[in-house]
């Protein structure tokens, strides 16, 4: 198989296990404080990447200055990204903070070309950004009784999406000696300590009472979630532009609604589809418009 083949089925499971984590996460943070849930699971998955590493003498990251980049990366994406969403998911349906979180293409694009300056975008793509995030302000102004979120939740969801989006580019920027493997696991270890440590300070020890449906949810999400998603994730971002990457966010909103609603009964209305479909054709309209300036 190609590398390029490699990405590309990578990039597809992606697409459906991390469409499907959203509907994992609602269901364990019922009855685990979010921060510890998340820590638990990359504390876990990281431990066993670094094991992979160790048994199989894959190459670790020769310098200090390396891992630090490592654990950057994985304080973004983990901690900022995934550690918000987990904390937003408390109040906020699952189907909702997915269709929030398919903003990251869009601040990928805003950090690569107004603040990077790698990509140039034409007229139709900054109307594509305008459209993006119109349809975020219009899914939070048209929300009724009938939805589960508010706009606390919404706000830590954007907030996880620019920090997603800030670890995404600049693990690209990252000129790493180790193995992926050893990146991947560098990366989750350090958001799960950092989540703990969160989690700790907090007071969250207090709030534990795991149930059998939010152990079996954590578990999903170490193995499929983090040890088989976000590997496929940092390979795909090895080896594509990191706006490319980022269009699984196009079909992750479809996954988790189509879960949310046929396992949890989360509604879904006029406004839920409405704000899906602009935010999905602003991101499209992006992704269109940029020149791609590959590695």
């Amino acid at each position: 198989m190609t590398e390029n083949k490699k990405a590309l089925f990578a990039y597809f499971a992606v697409c459906l296990f991390w469409g499907s984590t959203y509907l994992a996460i609602r269901i364990g943070v019922r009855d685990f404080p979010p921060s510890l849930f998340a820590s638990f699971r990359f504390l876990v998955a990281g431990s066993v990447m670094l094991s992979i590493v160790y048994i199989k003498k894959l190459k670790f990251p020769s310098d200090k200055k390396n891992i630090m980049k490592q654990s950057i990366v994985g304080l973004f994406m983990l901690l900022g990204g995934t550690g918000f969403v987990c904390h937003a998911e408390k109040t906020l349906q699952s189907s909702i903070a997915s269709l929030i979180i398919s903003t990251v293409p869009l601040f990928i694009a805003l950090l690569e070309i107004v603040i990077l300056r790698k990509k140039k975008m034409s007229k139709v793509g900054v109307f594509g950004l305008f459209i993006g995030f119109a349809g975020v302000a219009y899914l939070a102004l048209s929300g009724g009784e009938t939805l589960i979120f508010d706009p606390k939740g919404m706000v830590l969801v954007l907030f996880a999406s620019l920090f997603w989006s800030i670890g995404s580019v600049f693990a690209k920027s990252i000129d790493s000696d180790g193995h992926i493997i050893s990146n991947i696991g560098i990366q989750m270890l350090s958001g799960g300590i950092g989540l703990l440590l969160l989690g700790s300070v907090t007071g969250e020890w207090s709030q534990m009472h795991p149930s059998k449906e939010s152990v079996i949810a954590l578990f999903y999400l170490i193995i499929f979630g983090s040890l088989v998603a976000y590997s496929c994730y940092i390979y795909a971002l090895d080896k594509w532009p990191a706006s490319r990457v980022g269009t699984y966010a196009y079909v992750n909103p479809v996954v988790a609604l189509i879960l949310g609603v046929l396992i949890l009964n989360e509604p879904i209305n006029l406004s839920i589809v409405s704000s899906m479909m602009i935010i999905i054709t602003g991101v499209i309209l992006v992704q269109r418009s940029k020149i791609d300036d590959v590695k």
